[in-house]
């Protein structure tokens, strides 16, 4: 049982105050006499309680009409409903070796960061219910988007990402610092930062390690992904004649530092090689992070109001009729 507008049920404290001033005001008189010994001969006549009567209908109505304003409603049924109690943040890497097209996707062969939106776009949509921010990295940290359940506004912050956007450089430390800093005043019963990176750590100010040993402090699970092939790696470039070529390149991802941000939070590390690889690392996480609570809410309420207003109306219908009949006053 609930109302959909319970304010208006403060409408019936003023219903005492409205008979209090309209008694003290008092009623118009039926007759006039210019002397009390004229009515001597009938006053031992009861006093009629009609309009007493007429007043308490009025009353009665209008209290009745006000809580059907107030649309009182049944719940007919529950339905249980999942509420997610992971609070998220990925880390993704926009440094200049992120173009490296080392991946394919639908039969094209596509670079580590276009790869990388594309899947944490499928894990976000499979996700709904989770609050998930995004902090893109390069020389330094930038918050694309802070926690959010808005993941329209999310995703199209991560389709926003290039390589480029950012000084060019790899600061591990200081991007898993920014994604703490964006989940410890969050009160989710967990809380985790995926990161993921193709590079070692050769920029900002904060050891990745020690960004680490915080994440450990503030109970927050870190995910690291080393994305790319081993081995080398194909970089488009273009010579002086603008000609679009690719030099091969090492891969040099700092797996040793990874595995260790990773296992001092609790959380694992990856290493992606492949689009379907990349997919697989996703949907694990996806898996091992359920932490749901089951709620019950009433999915359908009847309404109520008309058992609320029919009276209303009726009982002042009664009123009118009476005070234009059998109770009549006299003008």
């Amino acid at each position: 049982m609930r109302f959909a507008h319970p304010w208006f049920l403060l409408l019936l404290a003023l219903l005492p105050l409205a008979a209090w001033l309209r008694s003290r005001a008092g009623g118009q008189p039926a007759f006039l006499y210019s002397a009390v010994s004229l009515v001597k001969g009938i006053s031992a006549i009861t006093r009629s309680h009609a309009g007493a009567m007429l007043l308490r209908l009025r009353w009665l109505a209008l209290g009745l009409l006000i809580v059907g304003l107030a649309r009182p409603q049944l719940g007919e049924g529950t339905q249980p409903a999942r509420a997610s109690g992971v609070d998220i943040v990925v880390a993704l890497d926009l440094s200049t070796s992120m173009v490296s097209e080392d991946f394919e996707l639908r039969g094209q062969r596509v670079n580590r960061l276009a790869i990388a939106k594309d899947v944490l776009t499928e894990f976000i949509r499979k996700r709904p219910h989770d609050r998930i921010g995004l902090v893109a990295f390069a020389g330094r940290p930038y918050i694309a988007a802070p926690p959010t359940v808005d993941h329209d506004f999310l995703l199209t912050n991560v389709d926003r990402l290039y390589v480029g956007a950012i000084e060019d450089g790899t600061a591990l430390g200081s991007a898993l610092t920014a994604a703490l800093n964006r989940l410890r005043d969050l009160p989710a019963k967990s809380k985790l930062v995926i990161l993921m990176t193709d590079g070692q750590n050769n920029a900002g100010k904060v050891p990745p390690l020690t960004a680490a040993e915080a994440a450990q402090a503030l109970g927050v699970k870190v995910y690291t992904i080393g994305v790319g092939t081993r081995g080398q790696a194909p970089v488009p470039v273009r010579d002086a004649s603008g000609t679009l070529r690719y030099q091969r390149v090492d891969v040099d991802i700092d797996e040793d530092t990874l595995q260790q941000i990773a296992q001092r939070t609790g959380g694992l590390y990856f290493r992606a090689e492949s689009a379907d690889t990349l997919r697989a690392i996703y949907e694990q996480i996806d898996r091992l992070e359920k932490t749901e609570v089951r709620l019950e809410r009433y999915s359908r309420y009847q309404e109520l109001f008309p058992y609320a207003v029919l009276p209303g109306l009726a009982l002042l219908l009664l009123e009118i009729i009476l005070a234009h009949t059998a109770w009549r006053r006299l003008p």
